[in-house]
């Protein structure tokens, strides 16, 4: 028997909102929101409000902003809602109190196949790795983060020029449809879980600013796959040397293409048909959308007219 469940919906970016979005839409009792505190960004300091947040508040839903996860003012606020059942898109880890209180428990969706792919980065990782495909998956949270049994899966193909955000854009669209699935099956109490297979899997830790810098002695396609794994979020980076004077500058590379027309040494860099070609280990990348260190984000043809890439090479 389907039974309209009081849900409680807990996430913060851009990714959570298209989840919130479906529910809403599929006429989901969606009775409150917790979402992460307003910060501070941009040089004037202004508090900026998270994007599930602005649906929330437009949607008129109560909106939680908890500091302290484990706070007893935050846990009684929490437990007034009566909530059957939590949903978790893209947030922090929950302690038990919070994940345990309602009747049927907490999912959580999470943007890979798992068990592959745990942790932070799940998108840009898959990209990296050079996967075929990729998916979502929705499943019961319990102590260890990303390893509770499974509800459902959905499967996304990679394609050969797949970006991080485009890969976002298409699994967050499946997940929105995922969650609203999964709510369903446990609202006619037709779930069936199944245990993570116990296999070696590919771990997806979170992205630090090394991770994100071109190895120009890795292979044209390892770089073109960073690149586009990288874009357009953290964003894959290297630097410019200058030939003769040493001056360095700094790019932000979001576009790439692997070429093996021509052999070059690691991070030497020609320009060719009004082409910017760099070497590497194995075969040559061809820049297609870069930023300049201090510009904005642009074409390379449109960069070419005002900087003059033969008196330079790449840090390799």
């Amino acid at each position: 028997m389907k039974k309209e469940l009081n849900i409680i919906f807990i996430g913060t970016p851009d990714f959570a909102v298209e989840s919130l979005n479906a529910l809403i839409v599929a006429k989901k009792n969606v009775v409150a929101v917790i979402t992460a505190p307003d910060r501070k960004a941009g040089r004037g300091q202004k508090l900026n409000e998270s994007a599930v947040k602005k649906y929330a508040v437009e949607k008129g839903i109560p909106v939680l902003q908890p500091t302290n996860l484990k706070s007893e003012e935050f846990i009684a606020e929490l437990r007034s809602y009566q909530a059957e059942l939590q949903i978790v898109v893209a947030f922090r880890m929950l302690p038990e109190v919070v994940w345990s209180m309602p009747k049927h428990g907490t999912f959580n969706l999470h943007a890979s196949l798992l068990p592959n792919y745990r942790g932070a980065a799940p998108i840009n990782w898959a990209i990296i790795n050079g996967e075929k495909e990729t998916g979502v998956t929705t499943f019961f949270l319990k102590h260890q983060i990303d390893t509770g049994d499974l509800i459902f899966q959905e499967k996304v193909p990679i394609t050969a020029q797949e970006t991080a955000g485009s890969l976002h854009d298409k699994l967050m669209q499946v997940g929105g449809e995922l969650v609203v699935k999964t709510v369903e099956g446990i609202e006619k109490d037709e779930i069936e879980t199944f245990p993570q297979p116990s296999v070696e899997s590919k771990e997806a830790p979170k992205i630090f600013k090394p991770d994100t810098k071109i190895d120009w002695s890795k292979s044209a396609t390892e770089i073109d796959r960073l690149v586009r794994g990288m874009s357009p979020f953290p964003t894959a980076w290297s630097t410019l040397m200058h030939k003769e004077s040493g001056d360095t500058v700094n790019v932000k590379v979001y576009l790439t293409a692997p070429i093996q027309e021509r052999t070059l040494s690691a991070g030497e860099l020609i320009v060719e048909d009004k082409k910017v070609i760099v070497g590497s280990r194995e075969g040559n990348i061809q820049l297609l959308d870069i930023q300049l260190e201090g510009k904005k984000r642009m074409p390379i043809k449109d960069v070419m007219n005002g900087f003059n890439f033969e008196s330079y090479r790449f840090i390799a």
